[in-house]
């Protein structure tokens, strides 16, 4: 099994440029600091899907020795080019199966990227290879969107989350094989709208849960946001993380 890269050069060249809370340097330093809190001092953390470092640098910024994976060559090379950047170790990888060397105090997939891997059997294989490299003790996070099939229309089929002058953005949801299609409509310098659709599986907390325990791992904590603010039936996303046991 292989992932598809939906993130080549035309994305990567402008992915810093989003203007999603998750970008600015207040939440970065929130969730850094969440991350760091996790590894410790001086620990060492895997991010699986790395991207152009957004959070990696920062989280290495506060004494965390971070390693990444990541399917696109693309983002990897923005990350190269940043300060810290170029020294981080990096695989080029399908982040289900790619293996980095020894343990880590911690891992993370955040930016609802585990739903990029699109069929429930890749999700698993994504928490077992979280947790072969975990120490005991170690903990992966996983932050992700709850499922808005709830919130889309009466049919449960498309939901809105962007609409503005410039961007359209559209959900569509299939509720029987649980795939949903992030549709994007963005308009470019000529005043047309260019549309990138981008596959993702939705998955309920619970069935994170039974993933989670699948691959040895039991749920520690979850938030419905970085702040810890308590995890709620109205909350809009999660940030939960599992604990590899000890012994």
């Amino acid at each position: 099994m292989t992932l598809p890269d939906h993130f080549g050069a035309d994305v990567a060249a402008t992915y810093d440029e989003d203007d999603d809370v998750r970008f600015s340097d207040e939440h970065l330093a929130l969730e850094a600091g969440f991350l760091a809190g996790l590894a410790g001092q001086g620990g060492r953390a895997l991010e699986l899907a790395i991207g152009t470092g957004r959070v990696a640098l920062p989280l290495a910024a506060l004494g965390v020795e971070v390693h990444g994976i990541d399917l696109s060559e693309a983002m990897v090379a923005r990350l190269r080019a940043k300060p810290g950047g170029a020294e981080m170790p990096v695989s080029v990888g399908d982040f289900t199966t790619t293996r980095m060397e020894g343990e880590f105090d911690l891992v993370y997939l955040v930016f609802n990227t585990i739903g990029n891997v699109a069929s429930q059997d890749g999700q698993v294989a994504t928490f077992e290879n979280a947790a072969r490299h975990l120490r005991p003790g170690g903990c992966f996070v996983v932050e992700v969107h709850v499922p808005g099939v709830l919130t889309a229309q009466h049919d449960h089929r498309y939901e809105v989350f962007n609409h503005t002058d410039e961007h359209h953005g559209i959900d569509e949801y299939d509720v029987v094989s649980q795939l949903m299609w992030s549709h994007h409509y963005s308009r470019e310098d000529d005043g047309r709208f260019r549309r990138n659709s981008v596959p993702f599986r939705y998955a309920w907390p619970a069935e994170l849960d039974l993933m989670a325990r699948i691959a040895g791992l039991r749920l520690s904590e979850r938030w419905a946001w970085w702040d810890r603010t308590p995890f709620t039936a109205a909350s809009t996303s999660h940030v939960s993380v599992w604990e590899k046991p000890l012994g």
